[in-house]
Protein backbone atom coordinates (compact mmCIF):
# COMPACT_ATOMS: atom_id res chain seq x y z
CA UNK A 1 0.00 0.00 0.00
CA UNK A 2 0.94 3.09 -0.93
CA UNK A 3 2.77 5.74 1.70
CA UNK A 4 5.01 7.23 0.35
CA UNK A 5 5.58 11.09 0.17
CA UNK A 6 6.52 13.53 -3.18
CA UNK A 7 10.49 13.44 -2.97
CA UNK A 8 10.39 17.23 -4.02
CA UNK A 9 8.31 17.97 -1.10
CA UNK A 10 10.17 20.79 1.08
CA UNK A 11 11.49 20.19 4.26
CA UNK A 12 10.35 21.48 7.92
CA UNK A 13 11.19 20.60 11.71
CA UNK A 14 8.64 19.96 14.42
CA UNK A 15 9.52 21.27 17.81
CA UNK A 16 11.26 18.24 18.58
CA UNK A 17 13.72 19.05 15.64
CA UNK A 18 12.76 15.98 13.71
CA UNK A 19 12.45 16.75 10.09
CA UNK A 20 9.23 16.45 8.18
CA UNK A 21 7.85 16.89 4.92
CA UNK A 22 4.69 19.70 4.15
CA UNK A 23 1.69 17.89 3.39
CA UNK A 24 0.93 19.36 -0.13
CA UNK A 25 2.17 17.68 -3.48
CA UNK A 26 -0.30 15.52 -5.40
CA UNK A 27 -1.49 12.15 -3.75
CA UNK A 28 0.40 9.23 -4.31
CA UNK A 29 -0.85 6.18 -6.82
CA UNK A 30 -3.24 4.17 -4.55
CA UNK A 31 -3.87 -0.04 -4.72
CA UNK A 32 -6.68 -0.83 -6.95
CA UNK A 33 -9.63 -2.10 -5.19
CA UNK A 34 -11.40 -4.29 -8.13
CA UNK A 35 -11.85 -4.56 -11.60
CA UNK A 36 -12.97 -0.56 -12.37
CA UNK A 37 -10.15 1.25 -10.13
CA UNK A 38 -7.70 -1.08 -12.00
CA UNK A 39 -8.92 -0.43 -15.66
CA UNK A 40 -9.16 3.60 -14.56
CA UNK A 41 -5.55 3.79 -12.77
CA UNK A 42 -4.16 2.25 -15.71
CA UNK A 43 -6.27 4.56 -17.94
CA UNK A 44 -4.72 7.44 -16.31
CA UNK A 45 -1.02 6.25 -17.14
CA UNK A 46 -1.46 7.09 -20.35
CA UNK A 47 -2.20 10.08 -22.16
CA UNK A 48 -5.60 12.16 -22.12
CA UNK A 49 -7.90 11.30 -25.04
CA UNK A 50 -10.81 8.97 -26.84
CA UNK A 51 -13.63 7.34 -25.10
CA UNK A 52 -13.19 5.48 -21.99
CA UNK A 53 -13.94 1.77 -22.46
CA UNK A 54 -12.89 0.53 -19.12
CA UNK A 55 -15.57 -1.64 -17.20
CA UNK A 56 -17.54 0.25 -14.54
CA UNK A 57 -17.84 -1.03 -10.64
CA UNK A 58 -20.52 -3.48 -9.91
CA UNK A 59 -20.57 -2.55 -5.91
CA UNK A 60 -23.14 -0.51 -3.93
CA UNK A 61 -22.01 3.17 -4.99
CA UNK A 62 -21.44 4.45 -1.82
CA UNK A 63 -20.26 1.85 0.30
CA UNK A 64 -18.47 -0.33 -2.34
CA UNK A 65 -15.05 -0.17 -2.58
CA UNK A 66 -14.09 -0.54 -6.36
CA UNK A 67 -16.99 2.22 -6.91
CA UNK A 68 -15.96 4.46 -3.95
CA UNK A 69 -12.57 4.71 -4.83
CA UNK A 70 -13.50 5.17 -8.85
CA UNK A 71 -15.15 8.52 -8.02
CA UNK A 72 -13.07 9.71 -5.50
CA UNK A 73 -10.08 9.44 -7.77
CA UNK A 74 -11.98 11.17 -10.21
CA UNK A 75 -12.55 14.00 -8.08
CA UNK A 76 -8.76 14.13 -6.95
CA UNK A 77 -7.94 15.13 -10.91
CA UNK A 78 -9.81 18.78 -9.10
CA UNK A 79 -7.30 18.91 -6.15
CA UNK A 80 -4.26 18.17 -6.22
CA UNK A 81 -3.96 15.52 -9.05
CA UNK A 82 -2.22 12.02 -8.70
CA UNK A 83 1.23 11.43 -8.82
CA UNK A 84 2.24 10.87 -12.50
CA UNK A 85 -1.10 11.40 -14.36
CA UNK A 86 -1.08 13.90 -16.81
CA UNK A 87 -3.05 16.91 -15.70
CA UNK A 88 -4.81 17.18 -19.13
CA UNK A 89 -7.15 14.43 -17.91
CA UNK A 90 -9.20 16.95 -15.54
CA UNK A 91 -11.50 17.86 -18.47
CA UNK A 92 -10.88 14.96 -20.56
CA UNK A 93 -14.35 14.57 -22.44
CA UNK A 94 -14.11 10.89 -22.41
CA UNK A 95 -13.34 10.38 -18.74
CA UNK A 96 -16.25 13.11 -17.48
CA UNK A 97 -18.40 10.96 -19.44
CA UNK A 98 -17.61 8.09 -17.21
CA UNK A 99 -17.45 10.11 -14.04
CA UNK A 100 -21.58 11.48 -14.82
CA UNK A 101 -22.10 7.78 -14.90
CA UNK A 102 -20.59 7.12 -11.56
CA UNK A 103 -22.37 10.11 -10.34
CA UNK A 104 -25.77 9.12 -11.46
CA UNK A 105 -25.32 6.00 -9.57
CA UNK A 106 -23.30 7.36 -6.29
CA UNK A 107 -26.62 10.09 -6.24
CA UNK A 108 -29.35 7.69 -6.52
CA UNK A 109 -27.90 5.54 -4.13
CA UNK A 110 -27.76 8.49 -1.25
CA UNK A 111 -31.09 9.84 -1.79
CA UNK A 112 -32.01 6.11 -0.82
CA UNK A 113 -30.64 6.63 2.35
CA UNK A 114 -31.61 9.73 3.15
CA UNK A 115 -35.47 9.08 2.52
CA UNK A 116 -37.65 11.72 1.61
CA UNK A 117 -36.53 15.33 1.80
CA UNK A 118 -39.59 17.30 3.38
CA UNK A 119 -40.71 20.85 2.66
CA UNK A 120 -39.07 23.37 4.37
CA UNK A 121 -40.17 26.56 5.04
CA UNK A 122 -37.43 28.00 7.45
CA UNK A 123 -34.58 26.89 6.81
CA UNK A 124 -32.44 28.04 9.38
CA UNK A 125 -35.10 26.21 12.03
CA UNK A 126 -34.64 22.76 9.89
CA UNK A 127 -30.84 23.26 10.13
CA UNK A 128 -30.95 24.25 13.91
CA UNK A 129 -33.49 21.45 14.12
CA UNK A 130 -30.77 18.51 12.78
CA UNK A 131 -28.07 19.87 14.93
CA UNK A 132 -30.45 19.49 18.11
CA UNK A 133 -30.50 15.18 16.95
CA UNK A 134 -26.46 15.11 17.03
CA UNK A 135 -26.40 14.47 20.40
CA UNK A 136 -28.51 11.27 20.18
CA UNK A 137 -26.33 9.96 17.76
CA UNK A 138 -23.57 7.20 17.93
CA UNK A 139 -20.80 9.76 17.75
CA UNK A 140 -16.55 8.40 17.20
CA UNK A 141 -15.51 11.75 18.83
CA UNK A 142 -17.59 10.61 22.35
CA UNK A 143 -16.27 7.30 21.89
CA UNK A 144 -12.84 8.45 22.17
CA UNK A 145 -13.23 10.70 24.78
CA UNK A 146 -14.75 8.01 27.14
CA UNK A 147 -12.78 4.86 25.73
CA UNK A 148 -10.08 5.74 23.44
CA UNK A 149 -6.77 4.65 23.54
CA UNK A 150 -3.56 5.76 21.16
CA UNK A 151 -4.49 3.19 18.65
CA UNK A 152 -8.18 4.48 18.45
CA UNK A 153 -6.95 8.60 18.47
CA UNK A 154 -4.45 7.63 15.62
CA UNK A 155 -7.35 5.72 13.51
CA UNK A 156 -9.47 8.80 13.56
CA UNK A 157 -6.86 11.00 12.50
CA UNK A 158 -6.26 8.58 9.26
CA UNK A 159 -9.84 8.29 8.41
CA UNK A 160 -10.02 12.13 8.68
CA UNK A 161 -7.42 13.08 7.20
CA UNK A 162 -8.88 12.45 2.92
CA UNK A 163 -11.02 15.52 3.75
CA UNK A 164 -9.45 17.78 6.79
CA UNK A 165 -6.21 17.69 4.32
CA UNK A 166 -8.16 19.51 2.05
CA UNK A 167 -11.21 21.37 4.65
CA UNK A 168 -12.63 23.78 2.55
CA UNK A 169 -11.69 23.21 -0.53
CA UNK A 170 -14.84 21.73 -2.25
CA UNK A 171 -17.04 24.16 -0.60
CA UNK A 172 -14.92 27.33 -1.83
CA UNK A 173 -16.02 26.14 -5.27
CA UNK A 174 -19.69 27.49 -4.50
CA UNK A 175 -18.22 30.85 -4.24
CA UNK A 176 -18.58 32.48 -7.52
CA UNK A 177 -22.32 30.85 -7.46
CA UNK A 178 -23.16 33.14 -4.76
CA UNK A 179 -23.68 36.79 -4.34
CA UNK A 180 -24.91 39.14 -1.73
CA UNK A 181 -25.35 37.70 1.61
CA UNK A 182 -24.72 34.06 1.28
CA UNK A 183 -21.64 34.74 -0.76
CA UNK A 184 -20.01 37.02 1.66
CA UNK A 185 -21.04 34.48 4.66
CA UNK A 186 -18.97 31.57 2.86
CA UNK A 187 -16.14 33.91 2.17
CA UNK A 188 -16.12 35.15 5.87
CA UNK A 189 -16.17 30.62 6.82
CA UNK A 190 -13.51 30.32 4.34
CA UNK A 191 -11.18 32.63 5.37
CA UNK A 192 -10.73 31.27 8.66
CA UNK A 193 -10.75 27.89 7.05
CA UNK A 194 -7.80 29.13 5.49
CA UNK A 195 -5.62 30.87 7.86
CA UNK A 196 -6.83 34.30 6.74
CA UNK A 197 -3.87 34.44 4.70
CA UNK A 198 -1.46 33.14 7.16
CA UNK A 199 -0.01 30.00 5.66
CA UNK A 200 0.61 27.93 8.87
CA UNK A 201 -3.25 28.80 10.25
CA UNK A 202 -4.69 27.27 7.12
CA UNK A 203 -6.53 24.64 8.71
CA UNK A 204 -5.48 21.64 6.76
CA UNK A 205 -2.05 22.79 7.97
CA UNK A 206 -2.86 22.30 11.42
CA UNK A 207 -4.65 18.89 10.85
CA UNK A 208 -1.12 17.69 9.30
CA UNK A 209 0.43 19.31 12.67
CA UNK A 210 -1.57 17.01 14.47
CA UNK A 211 -0.84 13.94 12.42
CA UNK A 212 2.85 14.83 13.18
CA UNK A 213 2.40 14.54 16.94
CA UNK A 214 0.26 11.46 16.62
CA UNK A 215 3.41 9.60 14.67
CA UNK A 216 1.79 9.51 11.77
CA UNK A 217 2.74 10.85 8.25
CA UNK A 218 0.89 14.14 7.24
CA UNK A 219 1.37 14.12 3.70
CA UNK A 220 -1.56 14.34 1.73
CA UNK A 221 -2.90 11.57 0.37
CA UNK A 222 -0.05 9.30 2.29
CA UNK A 223 -2.86 6.95 4.32
CA UNK A 224 -5.73 6.53 1.24
CA UNK A 225 -5.06 2.77 1.15
CA UNK A 226 -5.80 2.47 4.72
CA UNK A 227 -9.39 4.52 4.90
CA UNK A 228 -12.44 2.48 3.44
CA UNK A 229 -15.00 3.26 1.14
CA UNK A 230 -17.35 5.03 3.40
CA UNK A 231 -14.85 7.74 4.60
CA UNK A 232 -14.28 8.22 0.67
CA UNK A 233 -17.93 8.47 -0.33
CA UNK A 234 -18.33 11.07 2.32
CA UNK A 235 -15.54 13.37 0.53
CA UNK A 236 -16.87 12.43 -2.81
CA UNK A 237 -20.34 13.83 -1.92
CA UNK A 238 -18.71 17.49 -0.69
CA UNK A 239 -16.81 17.25 -4.31
CA UNK A 240 -19.93 16.52 -6.08
CA UNK A 241 -21.69 19.24 -4.69
CA UNK A 242 -18.62 21.82 -4.74
CA UNK A 243 -17.92 21.05 -8.77
CA UNK A 244 -21.67 21.17 -9.69
CA UNK A 245 -23.39 24.79 -9.79
CA UNK A 246 -26.83 22.50 -10.13
CA UNK A 247 -26.24 21.50 -6.18
CA UNK A 248 -24.70 24.50 -4.82
CA UNK A 249 -27.76 24.49 -2.40
CA UNK A 250 -26.85 21.44 -1.29
CA UNK A 251 -23.04 22.65 -1.27
CA UNK A 252 -24.22 25.40 1.32
CA UNK A 253 -26.71 22.85 3.41
CA UNK A 254 -24.06 20.45 3.50
CA UNK A 255 -21.48 23.09 5.30
CA UNK A 256 -24.01 24.66 7.41
CA UNK A 257 -24.95 21.82 9.31
CA UNK A 258 -20.76 20.62 9.56
CA UNK A 259 -19.85 24.26 10.56
CA UNK A 260 -22.79 23.70 13.18
CA UNK A 261 -22.09 20.33 14.69
CA UNK A 262 -18.15 21.25 14.83
CA UNK A 263 -17.52 22.66 18.07
CA UNK A 264 -18.60 20.13 20.01
CA UNK A 265 -17.28 17.37 18.08
CA UNK A 266 -14.15 19.36 18.50
CA UNK A 267 -13.88 20.24 21.86
CA UNK A 268 -14.52 16.40 22.69
CA UNK A 269 -11.58 15.34 20.65
CA UNK A 270 -9.56 17.44 22.45
CA UNK A 271 -10.36 16.22 25.63
CA UNK A 272 -9.73 12.59 24.44
CA UNK A 273 -6.20 13.88 23.31
CA UNK A 274 -5.85 15.83 26.40
CA UNK A 275 -6.98 12.48 28.79
CA UNK A 276 -3.72 10.43 26.70
CA UNK A 277 -1.29 13.64 27.61
CA UNK A 278 -1.11 14.52 24.46
CA UNK A 279 0.31 18.64 24.52
CA UNK A 280 -1.57 21.46 23.10
CA UNK A 281 0.19 21.52 19.76
CA UNK A 282 -1.55 18.05 18.85
CA UNK A 283 -4.69 19.64 19.94
CA UNK A 284 -4.21 22.77 18.34
CA UNK A 285 -6.31 22.17 15.51
CA UNK A 286 -9.45 20.73 17.48
CA UNK A 287 -9.16 23.85 19.88
CA UNK A 288 -8.78 26.70 16.74
CA UNK A 289 -12.37 24.89 15.46
CA UNK A 290 -13.98 25.04 18.79
CA UNK A 291 -13.41 28.92 18.82
CA UNK A 292 -13.94 30.13 14.89
CA UNK A 293 -16.89 27.26 14.41
CA UNK A 294 -18.68 29.21 17.18
CA UNK A 295 -18.79 31.71 15.23
CA UNK A 296 -19.45 29.88 11.93
CA UNK A 297 -22.57 28.03 13.59
CA UNK A 298 -24.64 31.15 13.86
CA UNK A 299 -23.14 32.53 10.12
CA UNK A 300 -23.76 29.46 8.23
CA UNK A 301 -27.27 28.42 9.57
CA UNK A 302 -28.49 32.37 9.03
CA UNK A 303 -26.75 34.13 6.93
CA UNK A 304 -25.36 31.58 4.68
CA UNK A 305 -28.21 29.20 4.44
CA UNK A 306 -31.07 31.14 5.49
CA UNK A 307 -29.46 34.00 3.41
CA UNK A 308 -29.76 31.62 0.37
CA UNK A 309 -33.05 30.32 0.36
CA UNK A 310 -34.55 33.83 1.06
CA UNK A 311 -32.19 35.01 -2.17
CA UNK A 312 -34.52 31.71 -4.22
CA UNK A 313 -36.50 29.49 -2.31
CA UNK A 314 -37.10 27.29 -4.51
CA UNK A 315 -33.63 26.40 -3.35
CA UNK A 316 -34.31 25.15 0.56
CA UNK A 317 -34.89 21.61 -0.52
CA UNK A 318 -31.70 21.47 -1.67
CA UNK A 319 -29.80 23.10 1.01
CA UNK A 320 -32.13 20.78 3.15
CA UNK A 321 -30.56 17.64 1.04
CA UNK A 322 -26.88 18.15 1.61
CA UNK A 323 -27.33 19.00 5.16
CA UNK A 324 -29.42 15.33 5.54
CA UNK A 325 -26.80 13.51 3.06
CA UNK A 326 -23.92 14.50 4.97
CA UNK A 327 -26.03 12.97 8.20
CA UNK A 328 -26.95 10.05 6.15
CA UNK A 329 -22.91 8.99 4.95
CA UNK A 330 -21.39 10.40 8.55
CA UNK A 331 -23.82 7.67 10.22
CA UNK A 332 -22.52 5.17 7.63
CA UNK A 333 -18.96 6.08 8.65
CA UNK A 334 -19.66 6.46 12.29
CA UNK A 335 -21.06 2.93 12.74
CA UNK A 336 -18.70 1.08 10.71
CA UNK A 337 -16.07 2.60 12.97
CA UNK A 338 -17.41 1.87 16.01
CA UNK A 339 -18.65 -1.17 15.18
CA UNK A 340 -14.50 -2.45 14.56
CA UNK A 341 -13.66 -0.74 17.66
CA UNK A 342 -16.12 -2.41 19.37
CA UNK A 343 -15.02 -5.76 18.22
CA UNK A 344 -12.01 -4.86 18.80
CA UNK A 345 -10.98 -4.53 15.59
CA UNK A 346 -8.90 -1.77 13.46
CA UNK A 347 -11.01 0.26 11.64
CA UNK A 348 -9.11 0.63 8.72
CA UNK A 349 -8.50 -1.63 5.95
CA UNK A 350 -5.05 -2.59 7.50
CA UNK A 351 -4.23 -1.95 10.88
CA UNK A 352 -1.77 0.85 11.81
CA UNK A 353 2.21 -0.40 13.26
CA UNK A 354 2.05 -0.17 17.22
CA UNK A 355 3.90 2.08 19.13
CA UNK A 356 4.39 2.70 22.30
CA UNK A 357 3.49 6.78 22.75
CA UNK A 358 3.48 9.45 19.76
CA UNK A 359 5.54 12.66 19.84
CA UNK A 360 2.91 15.05 21.06
CA UNK A 361 3.07 12.58 24.33
CA UNK A 362 6.41 13.20 25.10
CA UNK A 363 7.61 14.25 28.58
CA UNK A 364 10.26 16.88 28.15
CA UNK A 365 8.58 20.07 27.69
CA UNK A 366 7.83 21.50 24.25
CA UNK A 367 10.25 24.69 22.89
CA UNK A 368 8.34 28.42 23.33
CA UNK A 369 8.61 29.11 19.68
CA UNK A 370 5.29 28.10 18.12
CA UNK A 371 5.90 24.78 16.50
CA UNK A 372 4.05 25.85 13.26
CA UNK A 373 7.12 27.62 12.44
CA UNK A 374 9.11 25.55 9.67
CA UNK A 375 12.78 25.98 8.92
Amino acid sequence: MSTTTPASAPERRLPDGRPTVMSGGPSPVPEPRGVATAALLDHLAGRPGGTYAGPLPQDDPVTGEDAALALYLCYELHYRGIEGVDDGWEWDPGLLAMRAELERRFLARVRELVGEVPDVGDITAFLKSQFAGHGEARSVSAWCEQHGELVHLREQAVLRSPYQLKEADAHTWAIPRLHGIPKAALVEIQADEYGQGVAKDVHAELFALTMERLGLEPAYGAHLDLVGATTLSGVSLVSLFGLHRRWRGAAVGHLALFEMASPPIMATLSAALRRLGFDEWTRLFYDTHVVADAHHQTVAAEALAGGLVQQDPRLARDVAFGALALEALEALATDETLDAWEAGRSALRQPLPTIDAAPGQEAEPVPAEDPRDRS
